[in-house]
């Protein structure tokens, strides 16, 4: 199975760090971002990843190159200055994609969500990892019977950022769109499905949120956040 990360963005709420440093490159603790996910795609045994990139994005390339540093190939899918949203960017990269599912994962999380790169995943279908709602999202994304999450024990969760997902379900092309109007296409046929994750999991969307992701990293000296 192939992995797919989301690393298009402009991180604006991270400025001034992201004014002259893609997001997915803003380090936590001894590793950047995205190279945490990178080694999770490398321990779980996925043949591949592709990242989207748009605004800095040569930085990335630059930063992370072929993938041989890390032991696993890596492709990218240039979107050119305008990012495309999480949907508009599978689409266009679903030449590197292929026709078999793939797991997406948002390069701007910091978690420690298990990755499964032989997930069974039924034609034309989407699974989602959710997560209980964060303070910054009290009111969630999903009401659990909209996804066909078992067991709720809240009436909304949040989307993760990481969901296993079947091409099928976009076509090539090149246009802005967010991969919520795929999941909303899938909740009206009921090719949808969701688990519930309850471990770490932090949307560093802020300067705030990358101080507490980096109390949970481990820095080059082996030692954790002061």
């Amino acid at each position: 199975m192939k992995a797919m990360i989301f690393a298009a963005g402009r991180g604006r709420r991270l400025r001034p760090l992201t004014d002259t440093l893609p997001k997915p490159l803003v380090r936590v603790g001894s590793n950047t971002l995205i190279e945490h996910h990178i080694k999770r795609c490398v321990s779980a045994g996925f043949e591949s990843i592709i990242i989207n990139t748009a605004h800095l994005g040569e930085k990335i390339r630059q930063y992370l190159g072929n993938g041989a540093h890390y032991g696993i190939p890596i492709y990218y899918s240039d979107e050119g200055e305008q990012a495309l949203e999480t949907g508009g960017g599978i689409a266009h990269a679903l030449p590197l994609l292929g026709s078999e599912p793939f797991v997406g994962i948002s390069a701007d999380i910091y978690c420690e969500i298990p990755l499964q790169s032989n997930f069974s995943l039924a034609r034309g279908c989407l699974h989602m990892i959710m997560v209980n709602n964060p303070e910054h999202n009290p009111g969630g994304d999903f009401r659990p019977d909209e996804i066909n999450l078992p067991n709720p024990s809240a009436s909304s969760y949040t989307y993760s950022g990481i969901a296993y997902i079947d091409p099928a379900l976009f076509t090539h092309e090149k246009r802005v769109f967010p991969l919520r109007d795929v999941i909303n296409t899938c909740i009206d046929t009921g090719n949808i499905s969701a688990e519930l994750y309850e471990g770490v999991w932090i949307d560093v969307g802020t300067i705030g949120r990358l101080h507490q992701a980096n109390k949970y990293a481990v820095f080059p000296d082996g030692t954790m956040y002061p």
